[in-house]
This record gives C-alpha cells, structure tokens and sequence, in this order.
C-alpha cells in the first residue's frame, strides 16, 4: 500500500519517489502560512527534499527562519528548495527563451529540473525577432538531451528550434504579450498547431511541469530510470 502523511488538510505522498522516480513538490499559492509550515515540517521529518513552487516572499522568508540553510527561496522563479540529501545531476537540458520576460517561468522550469537531477544550461533572449542571435547558441544547444523552448507573444521559437534541430523539444507558452496575446493563449495555440515535428507542449505559464518532463526525457536519455 502507497504510503501518505495525513495533514487533514493535506495528504503528504511520501512514497511518490519509489513510484515516480520524483519526490513530491508543493504549490505554495493559496496555501497559508501555518499550512506551509507543517508541510515543509513533515516532509523534512520523512527525510525527503521538497521543491515549493509560486512560493511568495513572505512565505519563503517564514520557511527559511524556521528551516535556516536547509530552505533556499529564488525570487525570479519563485521556487523554494529545502534539500537534506545530495541531489546528482545528469545530462543536460537546455532552457531557451524568445525574450527576457519569459525569464520568469523559464526559471521555474530550470530549478525544477535542476531539483530533479538534471544539470541545465540557459539561453535567454534569443527570440525571432532578432534570429541571428538563436544562430549563434544552435550549435551549443543541440548538445543537450531535450530543449524547452519559452515564448510568449506569438510563441514561434519553439516551432523555429524544432526546425534545426534532431532532439525533444518542450514548448512553453508565457503570458508575456499584448492585449491579443490574450494571457499566453496566442502563443499556446501558436505551439499546438506547429508544422514542426518533435514539440510538445505545457499549459500556459507551467514552468514546473516543463521542467518536470524535460527531466524525465534526459533521466531516460542517461540511461536512469
């Protein structure tokens, strides 16, 4: 039988890890402080590492009082880390983005994957609207297992990457844009309807998942399951 720690107002998957091959992460939005707390105090006591995402200053800065070092909180991506065991990077995943904008939730996707094991590389501000510099980083870039590709506005990088290279790719449409860009929904029906063969797309602004999945593809690239 699977094992859960039973908060009441949460059940705690403790045994994801053995069924997964991932421990269990925690959406920070909407939970409260004291909330937070057991939370993170739980999953510490189980001796697992806990990734926190769309965690906010406040909360992050309770956590760390409480937890000290163990508990590191990055702003830009919002993600919080309390980590007790050594984490083993592999491979590699290269995080491209369209903008600086889309760095934000590029961020969640790359500390995600970092959390689950994969070592990863950052090409940031290489959009179409000045291609050359994509030109520039491709070569660097198709070293890597899997590539997520972050834009919003017309969310094209991913389609032109997909394009030159031999490798996965991870779509992730942002809500950078205009009033037509609709929130990210530009860019994301801009993805699902590519030509480019090799894409797969996340939900708008999903860093945690784009980064979750890329880590699942270069686990089993390396030969790690």
């Amino acid at each position: 039988m699977n094992k859960y720690i039973d908060l009441d107002f949460a059940k705690l998957d403790i045994d994801r890890i053995k069924r997964r091959g991932y421990c269990e992460a925690v959406f920070c939005e909407c939970k409260s402080n004291d909330q937070l707390l057991n939370i993170f105090r739980s999953f510490k006591e189980a001796g697992s590492n806990v990734l926190g995402t769309r965690a906010s200053k406040e909360q992050a800065q309770i956590l760390m009082e409480k937890f000290a070092d163990l508990v590191q909180y990055d702003e830009t991506s919002k993600t919080l880390t309390l980590i007790q065991n050594e984490i083993e990077k592999i491979g590699e995943i290269a995080i491209c983005t369209a903008g600086t904008g889309d760095v934000p939730v590029a961020e969640e996707a790359a500390r995600t994957a970092q959390f689950y094991g994969s070592n990863v590389k950052r090409y940031y501000d290489i959009g179409v609207a000045g291609i050359h510099r994509l030109f520039d980083k491709l070569e660097e870039i198709k070293k890597a297992n899997v590539i997520v590709a972050v834009a919003g506005m017309e969310g094209a990088l991913a389609s032109v990457i997909a394009g030159l290279v031999d490798i996965p790719v991870i779509a992730l449409p942002t809500s950078v844009g205009y009033g037509t860009g609709f929130k990210g929904l530009s860019a994301l029906l801009t993805m699902l309807n590519s030509c480019a063969e090799g894409i797969t797309v996340v939900n708008i602004d999903n860093g945690y998942n784009a980064g979750y999945s890329a880590g699942q593809i270069n686990r089993l690239i390396e030969g790690k399951k």
